[in-house]
């Protein structure tokens, strides 16, 4: 059977995972107070995790159909391929901005895991479920996390608010990415390995109307849409975020700690 389609479809997943964990990471020790300066450290973490259990279950795959002529690691598909090869939404690799748009970008994106770890569960590719059941823990927390903040955000003072409505008209045009699938998600969904992106729109939707009444927000009518992503197609953020993770490994080829 050729893998290559489940191979881009586990790459996906990491690569969302790892982008959006890096982006978290740059606040550490810049966080506004130092509780949540620790929680979003700790979302961090899980979600670089995540990336590594993808990452090593993609590697396996591109040795097994190499037949031993490539050796790849999780290491080498985080620190070794050029932008053009990664394929995380767009939304995951924009800037953090100031705290609200980092909080929205992160509620968006963990709506939208949650959705998609609790139906991956049910892949018929054991080991993407196992990963998707313990993703799923984390992304729970992640969620209730994210969605506390942006009601605090939204229904608090006048500044806050705003901030909010800032972050709201930054990023809103990336997330219809997340439901447009690319064809290696298709065909994942079609073998019953992967999920369609478009069946999860309807409950995202709902989640998110949902926190955002509760928070005093508008929800968008109206987007104009950015994508790419899936396919390589970065913005200029994803190759400043690359210089930055890559650097060591680039640098000092084969370093080891």
């Amino acid at each position: 059977m050729n893998s290559n389609y489940l191979i881009d479809y586990t790459s996906h997943l990491a690569d969302n995972a790892l982008i959006l964990g890096h982006r978290n990471s740059e606040w550490c020790g810049h966080g506004p107070v130092l509780e949540q300066d620790i929680a979003i450290t700790n979302l961090a973490l899980d979600l670089i995790g995540q990336a590594r259990n993808f990452y090593q279950y993609a590697a396996h795959l591109i040795n097994e159909s190499s037949q031993g002529k490539k050796q790849a690691s999780e290491d080498t598909l985080a620190y070794l391929r050029d932008r053009h090869e990664f394929k995380n939404c767009l939304l995951a690799e924009q800037p953090n901005g100031d705290w609200a748009k980092t909080i929205l970008r992160q509620f968006l994106l963990s709506v939208y895991q949650y959705l998609l770890y609790e139906k991956l569960q049910e892949s018929k590719d054991r080991q993407l479920a196992a990963i998707a059941e313990k993703s799923l823990k984390e992304v729970t927390y992640h969620l209730r996390w994210s969605s506390e903040w942006i009601i605090r955000l939204g229904d608090g003072t006048e500044e806050s608010h705003q901030r909010m409505l800032n972050a709201i008209d930054e990023l809103w045009q990336y997330t219809s990415e997340l439901f447009e699938p690319a064809l290696y998600e298709q065909r994942a969904a079609e073998e019953g390995l992967g999920i369609d992106p478009s069946s999860l729109k309807l409950k995202w939707e709902e989640k998110v109307k949902e926190v955002f009444i509760e928070a005093t927000l508008r929800y968008p009518d109206e987007i104009s849409v950015r994508k790419g992503g899936k396919n390589g197609d970065h913005t200029e953020h994803l190759s400043n975020i690359l210089a930055d993770l890559q650097f060591m490994q680039r640098a000092y080829p084969n370093s080891e700690w």
